[in-house]
């Protein structure tokens, strides 16, 4: 898990030098169309300082992160999980704090621990069968087996 953390780590460190880099280039974009505009170039500037307070909101939220400020309310990160579907499919997960743990290639068989499924498996035991929202409804699935991490 350590090497998974510190890949975590990489990428967010990354995502916010690229996010400084972006804003830095707003910064300059919006000092150099400074002065006597129409109201087009005003409504321009207005878009540009929305889209810096964005990217500052980000690199606050990713810097929280690094600097260890991952609160979980679902189940715990490193947690593996085996649910079988109401389709009689099974499928094995592994669960994350946050999206950015996610593995490329891993998304479909990776859930953040608050996630509506993260959520609802906090106080599931084997045989258990969890319910959850989902953007067509409500899903439920049996969980064949848990592991939480020790």
């Amino acid at each position: 898990m350590a090497g998974a953390e510190s890949t975590t780590r990489e990428r967010l460190a990354e995502e916010i030098r690229s996010l400084r880099a972006r804003r830095k280039r707003l910064v300059d974009e919006l000092v150099q169309s400074a002065g006597p505009g129409d109201s087009g170039d005003s409504s321009q500037e207005l878009q540009g300082g929305d889209e810096i307070v964005a990217i500052d909101d980000r690199i606050a939220e990713l810097e929280n992160l690094l600097a260890g400020g991952i609160e979980v309310q679902g189940v715990a990160p490193g947690t593996e999980v085996v649910l079988r579907s109401a389709d009689g499919s099974t499928q094995t997960y592994k669960v994350v704090a946050i999206p950015e743990e996610v593995l490329a290639g891993e998304e479909d068989i990776t859930v953040t621990s608050e996630s509506p499924l993260g959520l609802a498996l906090v106080h599931s035991e084997q045989g258990e069968t969890v319910r959850y929202p989902t953007p067509d409804g409500q899903a439920e699935v049996e969980v064949l087996s848990i592991r939480r991490p020790s």
